[in-house]
């Protein structure tokens, strides 16, 4: 966050994690809920509406763009929507924070406009790689400036846009979504393949709000010049916002942790099943569906455990749990091995490297990978770690504090705000000593 006043935090060793823990609504629906809701046709409800600076920095873009949105209450939005071809040109540049995802789907969105858009970002998403989205918008017809590949993006208008079959090289569920939502405006049919299926967030929503889509993992298709009808949305809690709660309360002895109304988008919950197969006692209680996607209440107990080689074809469905599996690799009993991971040193930090670091500091064994890394766990000793302004990593420290053998010192943490605001009281009420 630039120009924002600098917070470190203080992890210390805890005793057994007991209650309820209610994490905000998922980023990833929030985003796409708003963006949908605003060029839809009618007034749209969203509630469980994730009150961070990302999500909120993509409602901010949209009212820029001219759409009216009411907040009559915490995690509550009331969008009206201004249909397909309703947003109006801002004389500003649109401010997407630290939103990597907000930046990518509007890149999209803003392809298929009558006039130019500029998206900018602080200082860590400015830094972050946008080609993989912008090269294949600009085969549908899109023209986007770059920095060398880097944000600002310049998005001209007035663009005439054509359908594509596209394989993406790289499975990415932002870009994905980002080519889908331009091809709402493309004349033709606009066909996505992955090489790993990742979450189907943007279809799922896409089929609720009316537009005529088909999509299996893996693949997605939609053709031009149909139309989006306002839905009312019910958000669930974060399912990555869920993990850190998972491993705290697997690792830490005597703890039992219930999590309700989880997002349980199969495309997003590999880390379940990667604890599950390290031995983690976790269960699905009282599911059902919500929007589309199915929720559930996870319970958690504390259980020992150890080491695995992490099945690859689990990767693309835990990409952002990643930092927290790393802490729970570190107290295992045994080895961990983690391969197909590249993604994650093109994240908000390289992850891979910045997790390594870290742990290095704190007594792991751990070996760097181009693609993952090998863990060899054991105890966590105290010290000090920087998360280089890096959300997910800053939380998976404050994790680690709680099973080390001394205090955590977390350089850099005030980009938790961008996707879990609140997360140290909410930490310190299940029995975090955090501070």
């Amino acid at each position: 966050m630039s120009g924002a006043q600098r917070v470190d935090w203080v992890s210390r060793p805890a005793k057994a994690l007991h209650g309820d823990v209610v994490v905000p609504g998922d980023k990833s629906v929030s985003h796409r809920s708003m963006m949908l809701s605003a060029i839809a046709e009618g007034t749209s409800h969203i509630r469980g509406f994730l009150e961070g600076e990302d999500t909120r920095a993509t409602a901010a873009v949209l009212a820029q763009l001219g759409v009216s949105i009411e907040a009559p209450s915490t995690g509550e939005r009331i969008v009206h929507g201004v249909g397909l071809h309703g947003l109006r040109a801002s004389n500003k540049p649109l401010d997407c924070g630290n939103a990597g995802t907000g930046m990518r789907l509007l890149a999209g969105l803003l392809a298929g406009q009558a006039f130019d858009g500029t998206l900018v970002g602080d200082e860590s998403l400015s830094k972050r790689p946008m080609r993989r989205v912008t090269d294949p918008l600009a085969k549908m017809g899109a023209q986007i400036d770059t920095q060398d590949g880097l944000p600002p993006l310049q998005v001209r208008g007035g663009r005439k846009l054509h359908g594509i079959r596209y394989e993406l090289p790289v499975a990415s569920a932002q870009v994905k979504s980002a080519l889908l939502l331009a091809g709402l405006y493309a004349e033709g049919t606009t066909e996505v393949i992955e090489p790993h299926p990742t979450r189907d967030y943007t279809e799922r929503m896409l089929q609720a709000f009316g537009w005529p889509i088909e999509f299996s993992p893996g693949h997605a298709r939609l053709e031009g010049g149909h139309r989006l009808r306002a839905t009312d949305v019910v958000v669930p809690a974060d399912f990555s916002s869920s993990a850190f709660f998972l491993v705290a309360a697997s690792i830490v002895p005597g703890s039992q942790v219930r999590l309700p109304a989880v997002g349980l988008n199969p495309r997003r919950t590999g880390l379940l099943e990667a604890l599950r197969l390290m031995g983690a006692d976790i269960r699905v209680e009282n599911q059902g569906e919500s929007g589309g996607e199915a929720v559930g209440d996870l319970v958690v107990r504390y259980a020992p455990l150890h080491g695995i080689e992490l099945p690859e074809r689990l990767v693309p469905d835990m990409i952002d749990e990643f930092p927290a599996l790393f802490v729970a690799a570190s107290v295992a009993k045994g080895r961990t091995v983690v391969r197909g991971a590249a993604e994650l040193r093109v994240k908000e930090s390289d992850r891979i490297a910045t997790m390594a670091a870290g742990l290095r500091a704190l007594g792991v064994q751990i070996e760097e990978t181009p693609d993952g890394a090998i863990i060899d766990g054991g105890a966590l000793g105290g010290g000090t770690v920087d998360s280089h302004g890096d959300h997910r990593i800053a939380m998976s420290f404050a994790v680690a504090g709680l099973v080390a053998r001394e205090a955590i010192t977390i350089g850099d943490c005030a980009n938790v705000a961008t996707s879990f605001p609140g997360f140290v009281e909410l930490a310190n009420r299940c029995g975090f000593a955090l501070g």
